[in-house]
């Protein structure tokens, strides 16, 4: 998976927009720069916009296992993340979005990027 991040310093808020196949490794490896820029800028709110990724790879064990990884990599439970996905993910995120509540993390999925920001930014 590739992704492009944008700081908009005005809102104070890091957007992702991603692209190509979903996987556990690019995932991970985007949640350490996500989480770095967003220390390193103070910043303690996320987009990341999957509507262009092409697939998604991995296991539901994985999925379950994520929040914990999460946490060892330092992202911290006070951010804020909303995700904008395709609704042929729906199934897929919205697993990834109770997991991640149920272990603390303030995030949800969303198919509109305007509903997402509006979620974010209050």
């Amino acid at each position: 998976m590739e992704w492009e991040l944008i700081i908009h310093k005005e809102e104070k808020y890091v957007e992702i927009m991603t692209q190509g196949v979903a996987d556990y490794d690019g995932s991970i490896s985007m949640a350490k720069s996500i989480t770095e820029t967003m220390r390193n800028n103070r910043i303690t709110k996320g987009l990341i916009d999957h509507r262009n990724i092409t697939g998604i790879s991995g296991k539901t064990i994985e999925i379950y296992y994520r929040p914990k990884a999460l946490r060892l990599i330092g992202l911290i439970l006070g951010v804020k993340i909303a995700e904008v996905i395709k609704p042929e993910h729906l199934e897929h995120f919205r697993f990834f979005e109770t997991v991640c509540r149920n272990q603390g993390f303030t995030m949800s999925i969303f198919q509109e990027k305007t509903e997402a920001l509006k979620w974010l930014l209050t």
